[in-house]
C-alpha cells in the first residue's frame, strides 16, 4: 500500500510541475472542442474587439479602475463555495426541477457519469437569464460587465446572450476563476478557495489528496 501511495503521489507532483499551455492556446482548444454557435460568435466578438478578453491578473484593474461590474453566472451551488464581494449573480444555467420520467432517468445517468465525480446537478439554461441581468443593472444595457465563470466556458455563452440582447459594454474573464490566484480577487468570501469552487464530488476529493502530498513534499 505504502508503494503505490508512493508512486501515486510520485505522478501527481511530476503532472503539477509540467508547464501549462498558455492561456491563449488553452482557451482556443477548449472553444474547438465546444463546437457551439455560441463559442463560434464569442471568438468573433473578441477578434473584432467587441468582447474584451480580460484574464484574471488584469481583472482587479477593470474592476476598480475600468468601471467593470463583475458578473458571476455560475449556478447557486458554486458560487456558495465562494464569490468576489460585490459581484452581481445571475445564473446561466438553474438545476433542472422537472420530475417527468424523462427527466428523472437523465438525472440518473448524469449522476452516475458526471454528477457523482464532479458534484454538478443537473440544469437547464436559465430561460430567464437576459431579464434577471436587466434587473440586476436597473435595465442600463450601457453597463459595463465583466462575465465570469469557472472555466470560461459557460461565460462564453453568457457574454453571447447579453451581446445579442443589447449590451455592448463586455468584458469576458479569460480562463475563469480557476486561473485565478489569490491575489487576483482579494475581497472571496465564502469557504473554499475561488479557484477551487467549480471542483466538487469526487474530484474535489482527489484535488484535497493532491494539496495534501503537495504539503507534504515541501517538508
Amino acid at each position: 500500500m505504502a508503494v503505490q501511495l508512493n508512486h501515486f503521489r510520485s505522478s501527481l507532483l511530476k503532472q503539477e510541475k509540467q508547464p501549462k499551455p498558455p492561456l491563449f492556446t488553452s482557451y482556443k482548444t477548449r472553444t474547438i472542442r465546444l463546437n457551439t454557435a455560441a463559442s463560434s460568435s464569442i471568438q468573433q466578438l473578441i477578434q473584432s474587439g467587441e468582447v474584451k478578453p480580460i484574464p484574471p491578473k488584469d481583472a482587479a484593474t477593470a474592476l476598480n479602475s475600468d468601471g467593470f461590474k463583475l458578473l458571476d453566472i455560475r449556478p447557486q451551488w458554486e458560487r456558495e463555495k465562494a464569490y468576489v464581494k460585490g459581484s452581481l449573480h445571475v445564473p446561466l444555467f438553474v438545476k433542472d426541477t422537472d420530475n417527468s420520467p424523462v427527466t428523472l432517468l437523465k438525472k440518473w445517468v448524469h449522476f452516475g457519469y458526471i454528477g457523482l465525480w464532479t458534484g454538478q446537478n443537473l440544469t437547464m439554461i436559465n430561460p430567464d437569464f437576459v431579464q434577471e441581468v436587466d434587473a440586476a443593472v436597473s435595465n442600463d444595457r450601457d453597463a459595463k460587465m465583466l462575465v465570469a465563470c469557472g472555466e470560461g466556458l459557460r461565460s462564453m455563452m453568457a457574454t453571447s446572450k447579453l451581446y445579442d440582447g443589447g449590451y455592448k459594454n463586455l468584458g469576458w474573464l479569460a480562463g475563469g476563476f480557476n486561473r485565478s490566484a489569490d491575489s487576483d480577487f482579494p475581497e472571496v468570501e465564502g469557504p473554499e478557495k475561488l479557484q477551487y469552487a467549480t471542483i466538487g464530488g469526487v474530484s474535489y476529493y482527489f484535488l484535497k489528496l493532491l494539496l495534501l502530498l503537495q504539503a507534504v513534499g515541501k517538508e
